[in-house]
């Protein structure tokens, strides 16, 4: 296949991030108007349903563009509005994030399983508590890249992992894998339960009442993916009458947490606001993600990150 160079990229919204500018050029893209580009960089994140509609109507104007890059790794609101086709190609900034999301929540699990909690907020020494992450049992919600990079960071714990995913295929290191049919199975016995997938409407409200009645009472929750995999409501219940360990959140439903809310309150309960990811952390790691599409796209090879309409992410 010939070389295309150089891909004729447009960046929008105006005015904003202009290291993703920075990063075709360092690909060795060019940065042209919408009516020249065949690639588009949106750097909105969405969420707010105006990014939405400007970039379908955009795209519905300038027939001419071929690939769309969203450098965020959560792309629901893109798939629930129905922005997503199949007459462009489409990739995000999915597994990008893995590395500080999956160090994230491994710090939340120790954190949770340690009463770390309870400890700081202790004006007197206490009765001993903690619980050891060694040789334990792990179930992680999700197979991709935050999963994988979790798998890599816990081996030296020697712990059996169970992974639940939309297919059960085999993975390295892990004990059992398991589709979400069967997920009940891979509750039992875990002393953690990571949620690091997708939110999809399968996935909604995944976690909720009989998922915590099925879960050890000393296991903790960590939730590093989307608010709306678990039922807060539920959540709340399973802490208050300690029917797991607790649970330690970088995501919520509502997100952000209000004040007041009673999650906060509840000593078994971590709830960090959205940082096991921070925009410092992600601007180097989404420039290179950039830089290579740029440079894939431009020699026809295959993209990083590529979103399947049909799914949704």
């Amino acid at each position: 296949m010939g070389a295309r160079r150089p891909v004729k990229a447009a960046v929008l919204p105006e005015g904003t991030r202009d290291w993703a500018r920075v990063a075709v050029l360092d690909g060795g893209g060019q940065l042209v108007t919408l009516d020249e580009a065949e690639a588009l960089v949106w750097t909105d994140a969405g969420g707010r349903g105006d990014s939405e509609a400007r970039l379908t109507a955009l795209l519905e104007e300038y027939d001419n563009i071929r690939w769309v890059q969203l450098p965020w790794a959560g792309v629901e609101s893109y798939a629930e509005a129905g922005v997503f086709d199949h007459e462009h190609i489409w990739t995000c900034g999915k597994g990008v994030y893995a590395p500080p999301v999956a160090e994230h929540a491994l710090s939340l699990a120790l954190a949770g399983l340690r009463d770390l909690k309870r400890r700081s907020l202790a004006h007197a020494w206490g009765e001993q508590s903690g619980i050891s992450l060694i040789d334990g049992r792990v179930t992680i919600f999700g197979g991709g890249g935050i999963a994988q990079e979790l798998l890599r960071l816990l081996r030296p714990f020697g712990c059996a992992v169970s992974v639940v995913r939309r297919h059960a295929q085999p993975m390295d290191g892990v004990e059992t894998v398991l589709d979400f049919a069967a997920r009940y199975e891979a509750l039992k016995g875990a002393d953690v339960v990571f949620v690091a997938l997708a939110l999809t409407p399968e996935t909604r409200g995944l976690i909720g009442e009989i998922e915590f009645e099925l879960m050890e009472p000393h296991a903790w929750l960590v939730n590093v993916a989307r608010g709306e995999h678990v039922v807060t409501e539920d959540l709340v219940i399973a802490l208050r009458e300690n029917a797991i360990g607790g649970a330690a959140l970088d995501v919520t439903d509502p997100e952000p947490l209000p004040e007041g809310h009673p999650l906060w309150a509840l000593p078994n309960c971590i709830v960090t606001p959205h940082t096991a990811n921070t925009e410092d952390m992600a601007i180097p790691l989404l420039t290179a993600r950039i830089e290579e599409n740029v440079r894939r796209y431009a020699a026809d090879q295959p993209l990083l990150g590529v979103v399947d309409p049909n799914l949704g992410y």
